[in-house]
């Protein structure tokens, strides 16, 4: 068995004396890990750090198998991300969610997503913004996609400013005024033809977080038995402290 394939290092963990198995979100051929011979060592060390995007030629005697991986790099991000506390954790909590998906499941649009996420993380509010989207298609290519283009109780399109935590459904400010309370606010940024570039304050950023990260820990994570990982609030917080310093004059 062979395949070539593009991909984006997720982990890596030691194997034996000097090799490393590698966990790749491929484009074609979903997360799936392979065996590096002299993954260990400092020279391959470099290349195979989280966020570097790599081609991938992968090889086993059954399909079954965990098989061996020859990797060159393509785009080796992880030196300017571990430059901002932001990005190491923005990082490690993406790879924490791509591990949600099945192994070998191809979900390319997922790929394309993470890729372009990870292009852009020096800006902390624009990293924030495309984390909540990944966040949301993740709820998506899981089964539990959140509507939030027509208003629940009305069908309404516009003016919808509150999502229903039961539903995941957006609610229109005339249709949710009588449980305005009750609701979570929908930050402009995810709404639709809102929200242009840097648009979006910090409290924009945790409206978004509180409803995806209601979503997942409701229908993904605590199913599995899991909680959200401790690289969320990392980067949450991360973000909120980079973008207060950026606005004291």
């Amino acid at each position: 068995m062979e395949w070539s394939d593009e991909g984006i290092v997720l982990g890596v963990r030691r194997h034996g004396e000097s090799s490393a198995i590698v966990e790749l979100l491929t484009r074609e051929h979903g997360r799936h890990l392979g065996l590096v011979r002299g993954g260990a060592s400092s020279r391959m060390r470099p290349l195979l750090q989280p966020g570097n995007s790599v081609t991938a030629v992968w090889r086993a005697r059954l399909d079954e198998h965990l098989g061996m991986y020859a990797l060159e790099g393509t785009r080796l991000r992880a030196a300017t991300l571990l430059g901002s506390s932001h990005a190491v954790y923005g990082v490690t909590h993406l790879a924490a969610l791509a591990r949600l998906l099945p192994e070998r499941d191809p979900h390319e649009d997922i790929y394309w997503m993470l890729q372009g996420t990870l292009d852009d993380f020096e800006d902390a509010g624009v990293a924030a913004v495309h984390l909540i989207r990944f966040e949301l298609a993740m709820l998506t290519e899981l089964g539990f996609g959140l509507d939030l283009e027509n208003c629940a109780a009305s069908g309404e399109t516009t003016d919808l400013i509150y999502v229903s935590p039961k539903s995941g459904g957006a609610v229109s400010r005339a249709a949710g005024e009588p449980w305005r309370d009750r609701l979570l606010p929908l930050p402009a940024f995810l709404r639709e033809g809102e929200g242009g570039a840097n648009s979006w304050s910090d409290q924009d950023l945790l409206d978004g977080f509180q409803i995806t990260g209601l979503f997942l820990l409701r229908h993904v994570l605590e199913p599995r038995g899991q909680g959200h990982s401790d690289a969320r609030d990392g980067f949450i917080n991360a973000v909120t402290r980079r973008r207060g310093r950026s606005a004291v004059p």
